[in-house]
């Protein structure tokens, strides 16, 4: 026989007295909703629906009553073996031992992109680091393979350190390679980073980041949506990226094969509506095969400096008209020494431009700096 599931088996009067210790209130929507994180896994659309129709903590009674065979009704069999009020009042403990901070829509510093997803959101937000850098003007997702080549790594470094140094907040993914580059490159220059994990926010994951990732919590924000202690999975590595894609006002691939996992991101800001761009590298590397269909396929917008991005996040400078230079100044520029002052008529000779041509353009080079008049000829000012 089935267990009849009661919303006070979930949120009980101990869970609320531990919730109230950590976060400064009882608020059932609020420890309501940490239920919901350790009831479901990352993005549940069923749950979310449900959440943003009753409000958490109706929602919790709603789905208790709904009759099998209904979406709500079949989500309780995925939902029913995390009942437990243990398992809610465990992962407050955890966060209180982390100093992990519980952040909910609405609060001054949730990421209002994540709004964005619709019922795929996050239904809470667990935030080691300062929880500031989430709202923090704008921000920029860099992400791309993991098994990244020196190149790759190099890239992102650079473009990471270059926006952080304009108080753009880099977004990443805590992973080897490009993730940890731009994590890397955004701390280079004092700048703020915040990593999104697929386990719980006190999981060191990667073991060799655990570094990286306390350096993260001290510049920026370890975030997760899965309550601490939750073990990264293929499944909530793939759910993470959507966060990432949500929070960044622009998501930028930096190198990536066919089948990375940065393409799911580069497909989750494209169906949010977010600027995409990616980095175009060797047409024999396959550790850019991904980012190369990006921008055949997919729209994306080839980025080779960190100006790009500033364009792509609308806050570069108006785009200004390519330099022409004129073929006669081009031929006189070869024609005039740094060293050895040349005379009208042998420019002349030497460019195969006539003496008039010569003193027209010669005039211009002059007013553009390029070129400077002495006693004896002229010669090149560059």
């Amino acid at each position: 026989m089935t267990r009849r599931l009661e919303v006070g088996d979930l949120i009980s009067h101990d869970v609320r007295r531990e919730a109230a210790a950590w976060i400064g209130t009882g608020d059932e929507d609020a420890v309501a909703r940490v239920a919901w994180s350790v009831l479901i896994e990352p993005g549940d659309g069923v749950a979310g629906e449900a959440i943003a129709r009753f409000g958490p903590r109706a929602a919790l009674d709603r789905v208790t009553t709904a009759p099998r065979g209904a979406d709500i009704g079949n989500a309780l069999d995925r939902w029913a073996s995390r009942w437990d009020a243990g398992l809610v009042r465990d992962a407050i403990a955890a966060a209180r031992r982390r100093q992990i901070r519980l952040l909910l829509p609405g609060d001054a510093e949730w990421p209002v992109g994540l709004d964005d997803l619709g019922p795929h959101a996050p239904v809470c937000l667990w935030v080691r680091g300062e929880a500031e850098a989430l709202a923090h003007g704008l921000s920029a997702g860099l992400v791309g393979a993991r098994a990244a080549t020196g190149y790759g790594e190099h890239v992102a470094t650079d473009l990471a350190s270059a926006l952080a140094d304009d108080d753009v907040v880099i977004v990443s993914g805590a992973a080897y390679g490009i993730d940890g580059a731009a994590h890397r490159g955004a701390m280079r220059v004092g700048g703020r980073t915040v990593a999104f994990v697929a386990g719980g926010a006190d999981r060191v994951y990667p073991a060799g980041h655990a570094h990286l990732l306390q350096q993260i919590t001290e510049r920026g924000a370890v975030v997760a949506e899965c309550p601490p202690g939750t073990t990264p999975t293929r499944w909530r590595f793939l759910s993470r990226n959507r966060l990432i894609a949500a929070v960044s006002a622009a998501t930028v691939v930096v190198e990536a094969g066919g089948r990375s996992g940065s393409i799911n991101t580069a497909g989750h800001a494209a169906a949010l509506g977010r600027p995409l761009g990616a980095v175009p590298g060797p047409v024999t590397s396959s550790t850019s095969a991904g980012c190369h269909r990006l921008l055949r396929e997919y729209d994306a917008i080839c980025i080779t400096s960190a100006g790009d991005v500033r364009e792509l996040l609308g806050a570069g400078p108006d785009p200004q008209p390519l330099a022409y230079e004129a073929p006669e100044t081009i031929r006189l520029a070869d024609a005039l020494s740094r060293r050895r002052a040349r005379t009208v008529d042998e420019l002349a000779r030497r460019s195969g431009l006539a003496p008039a041509d010569v003193v027209a353009a010669l005039g211009l080079m002059a007013l553009a700096g390029s070129a400077e008049a002495r006693e004896d000829g002229w010669v090149s000012a560059t």
